[in-house]
């Protein structure tokens, strides 16, 4: 592997005629050392409603904290052991990402990845994964830190509105970096990163977290203003720090990154799914029924809860659970929701909590300040009986309305999710179409709301 002080355009040159994408790396990924996740776009879920779910589920790791986590191991020669990694969709094309970049990534246990990228062959993050998944785009910041350039198609993933990468792009070049943008790809390189005084348009959090590698082994002091601070930031910049960087402010609107020559290998937990936690509180409640989630950190969803008590619903937290019943009033009430960058409310709930306040009394509101395209679920909701008007990025649902069985399709992985808590709710059967989308983000879904007593079946 060159030396970066080698032409970050010989480099580049070299390393992209080297092995890249292909078959091989696919079959890897998918073989018992990866994780093993069965989708396909005519994946289908068959649901009966009426059933109330009761019982505990334990949490597993954040996919929005596994995936950058993953990608940081690029930054190091050393060893990265990764535990509490969720065997989802995602995780998967990440897999297939890193091996195609010439890293070694091994899962010894369900849930823990072994990553080795101490011989990458490649620069170049293939156009397969990065379109299919915007976290791919991830590997770019730390592609660029060690090894002086990096290669990425225009990302993908969930249509849920436009999320342009120009605050990793702008970040890039305040550090140094030429960047060159085609119809194709992005076209990075710069032979040492510096450090850089940044203000981010946007708090992204995949441009902070690809900013905040970047600077890691950059030259000098790196401050980036108006970052995200969602928990998956503050996760990452933890890992970042036992590999020996020295970061400090994540979590705040301002992080500070002093650049190290050098990282070495970690070993690290990933912090639980606060997002598939507040999936299943609202589950349970949705159905009437009463639901525990385990192993999560309580704070992460401060919002969730407030918003959960204010409709009238018994909420009980002690330790690292979070218990949420059905109304001893026997009726949930209307709240007004702003979906924005945490603290707020989580966007990737909102549509969870569309689907439950179309069993609260009275008209409830969700304002969209995130995605623009974000409520499109409201359509497949309106199809089983729902009463939901959608202006700009305001949904504003009338309720209660009895929901019926229909067939509906998921647009994305949060819109699946609200559509599978709106059919388990529902009287009849319910077909939801275009199901892979819940494969990305949830791990064994059926399987949990089966156990909890949900009546559900996965169709291919």
């Amino acid at each position: 592997m060159p030396e970066p002080s080698e032409s970050p355009v010989a480099q580049l040159s070299q390393l992209l005629a080297g092995p890249g994408s292909s078959g091989k790396h696919q079959a890897a990924a998918r073989s018992a050392a990866g994780p093993s996740v069965v989708s396909a776009p005519n994946v289908a879920l068959s649901v009966r409603g009426g059933a109330p779910l009761r019982g505990a589920v334990a949490i597993g790791g954040a996919k929005n904290a596994a995936l950058p986590i993953m990608a940081a191991s690029l930054l190091t020669s050393g060893t990265c052991t990764i535990r509490n990694v969720p065997r989802i969709e995602d995780i998967a094309t990440l897999t297939d990402l890193l091996r195609s970049l010439g890293a070694r990534v091994e899962f010894p246990e369900p849930h823990t990845a072994v990553i080795d990228a101490s011989n990458l062959t490649s620069t170049r993050a293939p156009a397969e994964f990065v379109t299919k998944m915007r976290a791919s785009f991830l590997v770019m910041g730390p592609l660029l830190a060690r090894l002086g350039c990096a290669e990425a198609a225009h990302p993908g993933g969930c249509e849920i509105g436009i999320r342009p990468v120009n605050v990793d792009v702008e970040g890039f070049r305040s550090m140094g970096a030429a960047v060159l943008n085609d119809d194709a790809a992005y076209h990075v390189e710069c032979r040492r990163l510096h450090g850089a005084r940044m203000y981010l348009d946007y708090p992204s959090h995949t441009g902070t977290e690809n900013l905040m590698m970047a600077a890691c082994l950059a030259d000098g002091e790196t401050v980036i203003r108006h970052a995200s601070m969602e928990p998956e930031v503050v996760d990452l910049a933890q890992f970042l720090n036992s590999m020996g960087a020295r970061i400090r402010g994540a979590g705040t609107s301002t992080v500070v990154v002093d650049g190290v020559p050098k990282l070495h290998g970690s070993d690290y937990t990933v912090m639980p799914d606060r997002l598939i936690a507040g999936t299943f509180l609202a589950a349970g409640l949705i159905t009437h029924g009463d639901v525990t989630v385990e192993d999560v950190i309580p704070d992460h969803l401060d919002p969730v809860i407030y918003k959960l008590g204010h409709m009238g619903s018994e909420v009980d937290t002690w330790g690292r659970a979070i218990r949420c019943r059905w109304p001893a009033s026997g009726r949930l009430e209307r709240v007004d929701i702003q979906a924005i960058h945490y603290p707020g409310f989580p966007t990737d709930l909102q549509a969870v909590f569309g689907a439950l306040l179309t069993q609260a009394h009275g008209p409830s509101t969700i304002h969209e300040r995130v995605f623009e395209n974000r409520l499109g679920y409201a359509t497949q909701l309106n199809a089983m009986g729902a009463r939901i008007e959608v202006s700009a990025q305001t949904a504003t649902i009338h309720g209660p309305t009895p929901l019926h069985g229909a067939t509906i399709s998921a647009l994305d992985i949060r819109s699946g999710a609200a559509l599978t808590l709106a059919a388990l709710s529902a009287e009849g059967e319910t077909r939801i179409n275009d199901a892979y989308h819940v494969d990305r983000g949830y791990e064994d879904l059926v399987d949990v709301l089966r156990r909890l007593g949900g009546d559900i079946d996965r169709q291919c």
